[in-house]
């Protein structure tokens, strides 16, 4: 009877080492947890239909590899073409300590570089990443930025112009004159279409504000208009298709929403698939790999890309070669 204190004592002792492993080993699972919480952001430098497309694909091929729900934190932004916000919403995201950022245009890219040298920045879909300085060599990049660049077709869009409207002589390229990636491609653009006998006029405007005024100079002075991939031409680009239509002139774009929307071709790169194959590098990144080891992927062809309705209205006649090879985004009766 005299070591029931004793036993006691022991008892209470036991009770209290097993009570602190217990809640040791507690804090250690939900520290393990936290810790698993994969921290993503995003920044898409505008709205409109064909980023949208490649945030909605990014998404998608971040849960496709298992990056949803409780497991992943997801901070999207939208700078809405505001360049003081694109500085902000970066410095934002790396502040956060987000474990990967995703840049989606050019501009987005570019204020993610700017805003962090240690953050991995992916591409989301950047025409030309080493004239926007944002990595210089493709194959191996040497900082901490790698992604997606989808080069735009230039060739084979003069090819499909020629095809389509083999009468007209005269094309008027119309971009914004503040987005790098757009420069590039109308610098490139030209050098096919002079070399096929063609004339190009380029009609660069600094905003959206400037859009009206210049197709309503440009439709009197071209035979029909190509549009390159341009964040700022995109995002107004119900504008353009309207002034176009009204002076019978046909546009020729970069991407498979702008077909959608009232173009009347393009050899189309599917914005919403770019989104996957960023997510994919982005997962690449997010599995351990460095930077250096993981290659800008480049996307350097398309698919034609007809708007029947569009070309009916402009009485033009698809060949039928063409259209055995091309996809249909928009139908006669739609």
């Amino acid at each position: 009877m005299k070591n029931k204190p004793l036993i006691g004592t022991l008892i209470a002792l036991v009770v209290l080492v097993l009570a602190a492993l217990f809640f040791s080993s507690r804090k250690e699972s939900i520290a393990q947890n936290e810790k698993e919480v994969v921290k993503i952001g995003i920044l898409q430098f505008v709205t409109h239909d064909a980023l949208d497309e490649i945030e909605r694909g990014i998404e998608d091929g971040l849960a496709d590899a298992g990056y949803e729900g409780s497991n992943v934190k997801l901070t999207l932004l939208n700078a809405e073409a505001d360049q003081s916000k694109i500085q902000t919403m970066s410095k934002k995201l790396v502040n956060d300590g987000n474990d990967i950022v995703i840049g989606i245009a050019t501009p987005a890219a570019q204020g993610l570089a700017s805003a962090t040298s240690d953050i991995p920045v992916i591409m989301g879909a950047i025409s030309d990443p080493v004239g926007a300085k944002l990595v210089k060599n493709l194959d191996q990049p040497e900082g901490n930025v790698t992604g997606l660049s989808n080069h735009v077709p230039l060739a084979q869009t003069v090819e499909l112009i020629e095809m389509v409207t083999p009468d007209a002589k005269t094309i008027g390229v119309l971009y914004a004159s503040s987005e790098d990636n757009s420069v590039s491609q109308v610098k490139e653009f030209t050098q096919y279409a002079e070399k096929s006998g063609l004339k190009v006029v380029e009609y660069a405007v600094p905003s959206t504000n400037e859009i009206t005024t210049t197709m309503s100079v440009m439709t009197g002075k071209v035979d029909a208009i190509f549009v390159p991939q341009d964040n700022t031409i995109a995002s107004a680009f119900p504008t353009v298709v309207t002034a176009a239509n009204a002076a019978k002139i046909p546009i020729y774009s970069s991407v498979d929403t702008m077909v959608k929307q009232g173009s009347i071709a393009s050899v189309a790169q599917s914005q919403y698939d770019l989104g996957l194959e960023t997510a994919k590098i982005a997962v690449k990144i997010l599995a351990g790999k460095k930077v250096s080891e993981v290659p800008v992927k480049v996307v350097d062809t398309g698919t034609p890309t007809l708007n029947l309705k569009a070309a009916k209205e402009l009485g033009i006649t698809i060949p039928d070669s063409l259209l055995e090879e091309a996809d249909i985004a928009v139908k006669v009766d739609e």
